[in-house]
Protein backbone atom coordinates (compact mmCIF):
# COMPACT_ATOMS: atom_id res chain seq x y z
CA UNK A 1 0.00 0.00 0.00
CA UNK A 2 1.37 3.41 -0.94
CA UNK A 3 0.17 6.91 -0.18
CA UNK A 4 -1.68 8.87 -2.83
CA UNK A 5 0.16 10.90 -5.45
CA UNK A 6 -0.51 14.18 -3.63
CA UNK A 7 1.02 12.88 -0.39
CA UNK A 8 4.14 11.78 -2.27
CA UNK A 9 4.91 15.24 -3.66
CA UNK A 10 7.88 16.98 -2.03
CA UNK A 11 5.99 20.11 -1.14
CA UNK A 12 3.23 18.30 0.73
CA UNK A 13 5.48 15.69 2.35
CA UNK A 14 7.24 18.31 4.48
CA UNK A 15 4.00 19.45 6.07
CA UNK A 16 2.90 18.02 9.38
CA UNK A 17 0.45 15.12 9.05
CA UNK A 18 -2.78 15.87 10.91
CA UNK A 19 -6.10 14.10 11.29
CA UNK A 20 -7.62 16.54 8.76
CA UNK A 21 -5.31 15.20 6.05
CA UNK A 22 -6.34 11.54 6.29
CA UNK A 23 -9.46 9.49 6.93
CA UNK A 24 -11.13 9.12 10.30
CA UNK A 25 -9.26 5.97 11.40
CA UNK A 26 -5.94 7.85 11.76
CA UNK A 27 -4.45 8.16 15.26
CA UNK A 28 -1.26 10.16 15.47
CA UNK A 29 -0.38 9.45 19.06
CA UNK A 30 2.19 11.30 21.17
CA UNK A 31 5.28 9.24 20.18
CA UNK A 32 5.79 8.24 23.80
CA UNK A 33 5.79 4.51 23.22
CA UNK A 34 4.03 1.71 24.99
CA UNK A 35 5.29 0.61 28.41
CA UNK A 36 2.77 -2.07 29.17
CA UNK A 37 -0.60 -3.50 28.24
CA UNK A 38 -4.22 -3.09 29.22
CA UNK A 39 -6.02 -5.97 30.89
CA UNK A 40 -9.53 -7.10 30.01
CA UNK A 41 -10.74 -5.76 33.39
CA UNK A 42 -9.65 -2.17 32.67
CA UNK A 43 -6.32 -2.22 34.50
CA UNK A 44 -2.84 -1.63 33.15
CA UNK A 45 0.15 -3.93 33.59
CA UNK A 46 3.60 -2.34 33.36
CA UNK A 47 6.06 -4.48 31.42
CA UNK A 48 9.41 -3.56 32.94
CA UNK A 49 11.31 -4.72 29.84
CA UNK A 50 9.73 -1.81 27.94
CA UNK A 51 10.34 0.89 30.58
CA UNK A 52 13.08 3.32 29.58
CA UNK A 53 16.11 3.55 31.85
CA UNK A 54 18.72 6.25 31.46
CA UNK A 55 22.29 5.67 32.56
CA UNK A 56 24.10 8.82 33.70
CA UNK A 57 27.83 8.80 33.07
CA UNK A 58 30.27 9.60 35.85
CA UNK A 59 30.49 13.33 36.49
CA UNK A 60 33.97 13.26 38.04
CA UNK A 61 36.04 16.07 36.54
CA UNK A 62 33.00 17.61 34.83
CA UNK A 63 33.94 21.18 33.84
CA UNK A 64 30.47 22.79 33.44
CA UNK A 65 28.90 24.48 36.46
CA UNK A 66 25.25 25.20 37.35
CA UNK A 67 23.72 28.57 36.54
CA UNK A 68 23.27 29.38 40.24
CA UNK A 69 26.19 29.07 42.61
CA UNK A 70 25.84 26.47 45.34
CA UNK A 71 26.99 29.00 47.94
CA UNK A 72 24.08 31.40 47.29
CA UNK A 73 21.86 31.73 50.38
CA UNK A 74 18.12 31.13 50.09
CA UNK A 75 16.03 34.24 49.71
CA UNK A 76 12.51 34.66 51.05
CA UNK A 77 10.08 37.54 50.55
CA UNK A 78 8.87 39.68 53.43
CA UNK A 79 5.07 39.83 53.39
CA UNK A 80 2.83 40.78 56.28
CA UNK A 81 -0.40 39.20 55.11
CA UNK A 82 -1.33 35.68 54.07
CA UNK A 83 -1.77 36.45 50.35
CA UNK A 84 1.88 37.33 49.90
CA UNK A 85 2.78 38.65 46.46
CA UNK A 86 -0.80 38.11 45.20
CA UNK A 87 -2.09 40.90 47.44
CA UNK A 88 -3.53 43.73 45.29
CA UNK A 89 -2.41 46.42 47.76
CA UNK A 90 1.22 45.28 47.50
CA UNK A 91 0.92 45.17 43.69
CA UNK A 92 -0.44 48.73 43.52
CA UNK A 93 2.18 50.05 45.92
CA UNK A 94 4.97 48.52 43.87
CA UNK A 95 3.43 49.78 40.62
CA UNK A 96 3.22 53.34 42.00
CA UNK A 97 6.80 53.15 43.24
CA UNK A 98 8.14 52.02 39.87
CA UNK A 99 5.88 54.01 37.52
CA UNK A 100 5.01 57.12 39.46
CA UNK A 101 1.60 58.53 40.32
CA UNK A 102 -1.14 59.31 37.78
Amino acid sequence: MQPTRILQSLRYRRLRLTTKDVNKGFYKGTRTGNMGRHTKHGGFVVEWDKVRTYVCPSLEGFKLTPFVARTMPRTFGQYENMMGPKDPAIYLARWKAENGLD
